[in-house]
């Protein structure tokens, strides 16, 4: 399957494993590149900057041909490492990054000095548009059917608004569970697809068994909203303890977020309060399960190594 993404990437097939908050790890990435396919962390899984120079060189030391590894920058105000994990990447080197919530302007400045590639979410045509303009390498077009905070459109019509109206490669993001959704995707208009969901549930992941297990056992009918991690909706698993708490803010954040000089700050909390019960989630034993995942769970039917989720995905 050779595409515009594997072009840009040098990798064997057009998928990138998605970058994931908590899951996502240098072991992934690590047989994700022996898999021909390219691997993606958040830089923010990593609490210090010598800590994620650390992880850039093993994951240059490891290095195959036919694969490539790259990591997600929070670009916007509210990550104040912003500046210095992206001073680390551009030193360091690595095939690319991922841009997510803001502008990708010194990102992209400072990454093409050195050759790394950048590709930025977006969510519609507006954003797709200002990214390009920006020179963005692609766009990673985040559509409903995504993990975590995902966007409003379906992936064809989401694919095929962007890829006609754009002239970088569109990534299509969400909604992929096999490799018929694959071909769906590049049918549609897609140059590659970025999958997380799946491989939540893979040995090398950085989360509990438990939740590794929760993604067998749940499906597509079992991934709801919840606005009470981060304040934007959300998709997570739909446990008894999601039950219980229930998906919509309270009364009282309700109330709050409609006076705009308290709004900033209860966000902030609800963030806040979110985060840490989502870490917990994942990585301890805890009866708050808040587990992020998407549908695409629904072909996930055991805790596999990566590269056989790999060989599900291109098989």
């Amino acid at each position: 399957m050779q595409t515009k993404l594997t072009e840009l990437l040098k990798i064997k097939h057009p998928i990138i494993q998605a970058p994931m908050f908590l899951v996502s790890n240098v072991a992934m990435v690590k047989e994700a590149m022996e898999g021909g396919i390219a691997g993606c962390i958040p830089a923010l899984n990593y609490r210090t900057l010598e800590e994620l120079r650390t992880a850039i060189k093993e994951l240059k030391a490891n290095r195959v041909e036919g694969g490539a590894f790259g990591f997600n920058l929070i670009v916007n105000k509210s990550n104040v490492k912003y500046k210095g994990q992206l001073e680390v990447l551009c030193k360091e080197g690595c095939d690319f990054i991922i841009t997510s919530l803001g502008s990708p302007e010194e990102t992209i400045k400072q990454a093409h000095k050195v050759g790394i590639k950048v590709f930025c979410d977006v969510v519609d045509l507006k954003f797709a548009k200002k990214v390009e303009e920006l020179g963005a390498d692609a766009i990673i077009a985040v559509n409903n059917k995504a993990g975590g905070h995902r966007g409003d459109k379906s992936p064809e019509n989401l694919i095929k608004e962007l890829s006609t109206n754009c002239s970088i490669p569109i990534i299509s993001a969400g909604g992929v569970g096999i490799k018929a959704d694959i071909d769906n995707m590049l049918s549609y208009g897609a140059a590659g697809v970025s999958v997380g969901s799946p491989f939540i549930a893979s040995i090398e992941a950085s989360v509990t068994d438990e939740y590794k297990q929760a993604c067998v056992d749940y499906g597509a009918n079992d991934i709801v909203m919840t606005e009470r991690i981060s304040g934007t909706p959300c998709t997570v698993i739909n446990t008894p303890y999601v039950k219980k708490i229930g998906t919509k803010q309270t009364w009282l954040e309700s109330v709050l977020n409609k006076n705009k000089k308290l709004k900033k700050w209860v966000k902030m909390i609800r963030f806040s309060i979110g985060m840490n019960a989502t870490k917990n989630a994942a990585t301890k034993a805890t009866y708050k399960t808040v587990w992020v995942a998407g549908p695409s769970i629904e072909y996930t039917k055991e805790i596999l190594p990566t590269k056989e989720i790999i060989n599900r995905l291109v098989n």
